[in-house]
């Protein structure tokens, strides 16, 4: 056989197995084959620089697709169960006795070695997150009260108040919130001498169907939800290691560089975008079993820039899609119709293989949506709800002692205070 023949075959064996190649080069090397060597080294390394460029390619502003092998392997359980894991719970209670016993359930207790981290407005239904006294790890709590932020002119520059119900005012808030958290984070670590391996970032709203896979943690990489990306990302849930995550949420600090880089009018999904691609963190959407409860209305049907609200009954994943306890307004050949008149970088969602129905969200929930939620979410999910449904101004406080009791770092009004807000106050 020629040196040309040998070559080639060479290199179509090794770009079709790159795994072989360490196992050939020890062969190579023992056997003292100079010459071939000397020639199959170039498209080798031609070979390794392909598949390490993969991992590490050029951050471009697109959304990076999970595409199998050229990504690096996600964690396996017990890699997981062994490393330290913060979980930054973020936002107002609003629905939290329909979603925060399902973010116990389906994420605090499938990694029973992560601190949970609350960082919460104090208003009229904060009172429900006295319900996470049956978490059984939690670093810190601060439920404070909202105060204006103070608009910088570069904020003004960057951020724009359209789609916002709440202005430019809304997002800082928002960002607030969630770069709260990372400090809440950062100064425990600091306290306790160690950092974190991972942060997992949701929402108080959040209802979880199912538990997060260990698949959705992939080192180097920041994980977040495809759909509802509103032009950019989206931003209702993420997980990433410690120097991603801090990345992606350093919300507020990170708009001085924004404005300094040139961007202008950006909506919080864009601006999320922004954050990773001008800091060269990879991104990655993955498919994933949580949606929004909303209490807010919406047309119906949503037009092209419309937002469906997604019944509690779809099949899913939602990722992080608006929702809402109903019974289906809109499935099978309507959900067809509906979702292909959506801009599908706006607030689509996955909706394949009949995983997904609509409610008509055009008006306020409809009666007897108590006994939809039952139905959906099971036994203890329902009695959790039915506990908050009932709950009385003695027990509430004394559920927040017993929370705070198991807390590291407590910064909140009295338990009394709180429940009174919610219980007194309301009625």
């Amino acid at each position: 056989m020629s040196d040309a023949q040998y070559l080639e075959e060479e290199k179509e064996m090794m770009l079709k197995n790159p795994s072989k190649i360490q196992q050939q080069f020890t062969i190579w090397i023992s056997d003292l084959h100079w010459k071939k060597l000397l020639l199959i080294l170039p498209p080798m390394f031609l070979v390794v620089y392909i598949s390490f460029s993969s991992k590490i390619s050029p951050f471009s502003t697109t959304t990076v697709v999970n595409s199998g092998s050229l990504f690096p392997a996600s964690f396996t359980k017990d890699e997981l169960d062994r490393s330290r894991i913060a979980v930054c719970l973020v936002g107002g209670a609003r629905r939290f006795e329909l979603t925060g016993p399902s973010i116990i359930q389906k994420i605090l207790k499938v990694y029973p070695n992560s601190d949970l981290f609350l960082h919460s407005p104090l208003d009229s239904k904060a009172y429900k997150l006295s319900l996470l006294k049956a978490a059984s790890r939690i670093a810190a709590v601060k439920i404070f009260r909202p105060q204006p932020i103070p608009e910088t002119e570069s904020q003004v520059r960057v951020l724009t108040a359209q789609n916002s119900p709440n202005g430019i005012q809304g997002l800082l808030q928002y960002f607030n919130l969630v770069e709260g958290c990372l400090t809440m984070i950062q100064a425990y670590q600091k306290q306790n001498n160690f950092t974190y391996d991972w942060i997992i970032r949701t929402r108080v709203d959040g209802y979880w169907s199912a538990k997060l896979a260990p698949d959705n943690f992939i080192p180097g990489h920041y994980l977040v939800p495809p759909g509802s990306s509103y032009g950019g990302l989206n931003d209702r849930f993420g997980v990433g290691d410690y120097n991603t995550s801090v990345v992606a949420l350093s919300r507020l600090s990170m708009i001085s560089q924004l404005d300094s880089a040139g961007y202008r009018l950006l909506n919080s999904e864009t601006a999320f975008r922004a954050q990773l691609t001008t800091q060269q963190v990879p991104y990655q959407t993955m498919r994933l079993p949580f949606c929004v409860v909303t209490d807010r209305q919406y047309e119906f049907p949503p037009s092209h820039y419309g937002v469906p609200v997604a019944a509690l009954s779809s099949r899913g994943p939602l990722s992080g899609a608006k929702c809402r306890p109903c019974k289906p307004a809109c499935t099978g050949s309507c959900i067809e119709q509906v979702m292909n008149g959506l801009d599908k970088g706006w607030s689509w969602t996955d909706w394949a293989n009949n995983s997904l129905e609509l409610c008509d969200a055009h008006t306020e929930w409809e009666s007897g949506w108590e006994k939809i939620f039952d139905g959906v979410a099971g036994k203890k999910l329902a009695a959790a709800r039915s506990r908050i449904e009932g709950l009385e101004l003695d027990q509430c406080v004394n559920d927040f002692a017993e929370m705070k009791n198991k807390t590291a770092q407590w910064e909140a009004p009295p338990g009394s205070e709180i429940c009174s807000l919610g219980l007194l106050d309301s009625s």
